[in-house]
């Protein structure tokens, strides 16, 4: 089978797909469960660490099964997902920073009553170029010490593989600036890495 008949075959898959969605057929929702709850925890962490990981997912489920009616297929179903598991992340950061200026705003004796500068673009998956040397644990301990849209970034990217046009859509940024802000955001995960690459050489000398 040629690339043309596989892209019309994957169409067609994933017009019935959604349009088993739209009915309700019990498969479907098994199958977007079995398919996307990783992605989604995925970007849950990559928002939250491991805080609310499961809400996110199930929060995502609930906003697709409510939703899925009005998509009309402007993009990938895998770009919708992604942008509505974005969304939800940011809604609880949203009220978590709410909370948080609500608990800090107590004077002190009631107390017991932040544009990335445009680089070049890399193709560089910092990934791949690091799983070599470094095991996976250590490149996600590393990862996670970055912000929330770098995490993001990097996820979409380098892990799942979306294209740059995808990313954008679903974080809601030009093309170029997500193409900026990845080169920064691969630049710093690398630096981080080399950094506790060079500490391990250090103690073993």
């Amino acid at each position: 089978m040629n690339k043309s008949s596989q892209d019309k075959v994957k169409k067609f898959d994933e017009e019935r797909f959604i349009k088993a969605l739209k009915n309700g057929e019990e498969w479907a929702y098994e199958r977007l469960y079995y398919e996307y709850a990783p992605r989604i925890g995925g970007i849950a962490k990559s928002f939250l660490g491991h805080d609310d990981v499961d809400d996110v997912v199930q929060e995502v489920m609930m906003r697709i099964y409510k939703g899925i009616k009005k998509f009309r297929g402007d993009s990938k179903l895998s770009t919708w997902v992604h942008r509505i598991a974005v969304n939800v992340c940011k809604d609880i950061l949203e009220k978590k920073k709410k909370r948080k200026e609500i608990l800090t705003s107590f004077p002190e004796d009631d107390e017991d009553s932040g544009e990335y500068m445009h680089h070049p673009v890399s193709d560089i998956n910092v990934i791949d170029e690091a799983m070599e040397e470094i095991n996976y644990e250590r490149i996600l301990e590393k990862l996670n010490t970055l912000s929330e849209e770098n995490r993001l970034l990097i996820k979409l990217r380098d892990i799942d593989g979306l294209s740059y046009e995808e990313i954008a859509r679903i974080m809601n940024k030009p093309v170029g600036t997500v193409k900026s802000r990845l080169h920064y955001a691969r630049k710093k995960l690398r630096e981080l890495l080399e950094g506790g690459k060079k500490n391990v050489e250090r103690k073993n000398k």
